[in-house]
């Protein structure tokens, strides 16, 4: 799936209260790419990703899948799109704290009254390590573990791209590194476009292309 972003804005506010969150940013996402989008707090990377996965529509500017203008959808047509094209890790977990790991892994696709494909579920739960550990709560879970359950659950539904919001964000620097590093190999494998949003240069550095955004501004990071 190619993505295609031209000029997209959001602003907050009005006259002396207004904000520029993201200004005029332009840029293309190749089928399999592996991407990092690297800010501080406050720079407008969160804001760039809701933006470029249909999670909120920008005050200016065009985001085309494939060609198609994805802020023309309607509201439902739109969240019918996202459950089935595209995949969120996000910082905190979201895990049902009383569903089972592999109730939430495949929560996603019964909202959708599908029915989980058990052979790839089996396949993606082993390459991530959890397999044994499906039938437990997430309070029985380590962090990395219960990160592992999430990544399982933006990809049961087979999505085109995977879009991670400071997905180690919770996790100590080996519990992240590892998580990071089955996140890439798995997406790889599985032919997964991957786009990370990070503070932290060490994820940042994983990425085939890197990318930085300063105060709303995208720039693209070359090597030297």
């Amino acid at each position: 799936m190619y993505i295609e972003a031209k000029e997209l804005s959001k602003i907050y506010g009005k006259g002396e209260n207004q904000v520029t969150a993201l200004d005029r940013v332009s840029m293309e996402i190749a089928p399999g790419e592996f991407i990092s989008i690297m800010g501080p707090s406050g720079s407008g990377k969160s804001t760039l990703l809701h933006l470029l996965s249909g999670l909120d529509r920008p005050t200016s500017g065009t985001l085309a899948y494939d060609g198609r203008d994805i802020y023309s959808f309607t509201d439902k047509e739109l969240s019918a799109f996202r459950r089935r094209r595209i995949g969120f890790i996000f910082q905190q977990f979201h895990l049902l704290p009383v569903l089972t790991a592999r109730e939430n892994i495949v929560m996603p696709l019964l909202l959708d009254k599908k029915q989980p494909d058990e052979a790839y579920l089996d396949r993606l739960t082993q390459m991530l390590g959890i397999r044994e550990r499906l039938s437990h709560l997430p309070h029985e879970l380590s962090g990395g573990q219960q990160q592992r359950v999430a990544i399982a659950r933006s990809l049961a539904a087979k999505p085109d791209i995977i879009f991670a919001d400071e997905p180690t964000g919770n996790l100590d620097s080996k519990s992240g590194g590892e998580v990071m590093e089955l996140l890439k190999s798995v997406s790889g494998e599985m032919e997964k476009t991957l786009v990370v949003i990070t503070h932290d240069s060490r994820v940042a550095s994983m990425a085939g292309r890197r990318l930085s955004i300063v105060d709303g501004r995208l720039l693209e990071v070359t090597e030297g």
